[in-house]
C-alpha cells in the first residue's frame, strides 16, 4: 500500500518564465525526509538537506515551477509510477533492478558504504562473524549486507535509517551497514562509535528517479545537472554539507 504524502512545499514559482517542453508545470518532487544530511525535516516541519538544496538549484536552473513533498521510503516508486509526482530526489541508487520498473537521471552524486560500531567492537567488514548487524530495508546497504554477510551474521533489516541507529545505540545491533556520508553524519554526535574498518566501494551512482518514457524531462534535468556543476552553485551546495566533493 502506498503511503500517504506527508507535506507539500513550493520550492521555486517563477511566474514569468514559461516551463520548457517536457516538464511538468508545477514538476512535483518526491524526497523521503528521513535520512539526513540529504533530507530531513527542520523543527518548523520543512524539508531540509542536500537532496532538497539540489533540488532548488535544479529548478532554479530550469525556471520551473516545482513542489517538494515528503514520501516514505518503501512506497516511493510505487508512488512515481502511480503518478503522485514526478520525481526522485531522495539518494536513491541507479540499480538495474529499479531500471526494470523506472528511469534514471545522470549521477548528481557518489556513494560509499561503511561499517560503523561501537569503539573498538569491530574491525571492518570482514568481522562481522556471528554478530547482529543492521541495515535499511530496500537499499545497496541492504542488499550488499543480505549478498555478503548472509549466513554468517544476523541481519536486521529497518524502514528508516533513524531506526537501525536507535537500535545501534540500544545495544540491539552490534554493528550497521550504511552509506558512507550519512553514518559520517550520524558519527558527529555520538562519539562512542566510529567507521569500522575502510569504506566499501561498489560503484554506487546517486541519480534522480522518473517514470520510463519520460524523454524529454530526462534530458533537462541533465541538463540542469551539468549547468550547476559548471556554474558554481553544486559546489556551494557540496561545501555546506560535506569538505570533499562527492560528485
Amino acid at each position: 500500500m502506498m503511503k500517504k504524502l506527508l507535506t507539500a512545499v513550493v520550492l521555486s514559482a517563477i511566474a514569468s518564465a514559461s516551463v520548457a517542453a517536457g516538464i511538468p508545470d508545477p514538476l512535483r518532487i518526491a524526497t523521503e525526509g528521513a535520512y539526513p544530511p540529504f533530507n530531513g525535516v527542520d523543527a518548523d516541519g520543512n524539508l531540509i538537506g542536500f537532496d532538497v538544496d539540489i533540488a532548488m538549484a535544479l529548478c532554479e536552473e530550469m525556471e520551473a515551477n516545482c513542489e517538494l513533498v515528503a514520501q516514505d521510503w518503501d512506497g516511493i516508486i510505487p508512488a512515481l509510477v502511480a503518478n503522485k509526482y514526478d520525481a526522485i530526489i531522495a539518494s536513491m541508487s541507479i540499480t538495474d533492478e529499479r531500471k526494470q520498473t523506472i528511469d534514471f537521471t545522470n549521477r548528481y552524486y557518489s556513494n560509499y558504504l561503511a561499517v560503523i560500531g561501537p569503539k573498538g567492537q569491530v574491525a571492518g567488514p570482514q568481522d562481522m562473524a556471528g554478530k547482529t548487524v543492521g541495515a535499511q530495508r530496500s537499499t545497496v546497504a541492504s542488499q550488499w549486507a543480505e549478498d555478503n554477510l548472509m549466513g554468517n551474521t544476523d541481519i536486521k533489516l529497518y524502514d528508516t535509517q533513524t531506526a537501525a541507529y536507535a537500535d545501534l545505540l540500544a545495544g540491539r545491533l552490534d554493528a550497521m551497514v550504511s552509506d558512507i556520508y550519512p553514518a559520517m553524519d550520524w558519527l558527529k554526535e555520538n562519539t562512542g562509535y566510529e567507521l569500522a574498518g575502510d569504506k566499501i566501494d561498489i560503484n554506487d551512482q546517486i541519480g534522480i528517479g522518473i517514470r520510463q518514457g519520460e524523454g524529454d524531462l530526462k534530458s533537462a534535468l541533465n541538463r540542469a545537472i551539468d549547468a550547476i556543476r559548471a556554474n558554481g552553485k553544486y559546489a556551494e551546495i557540496n561545501a555546506k554539507y560535506f569538505s570533499a566533493d562527492i560528485y
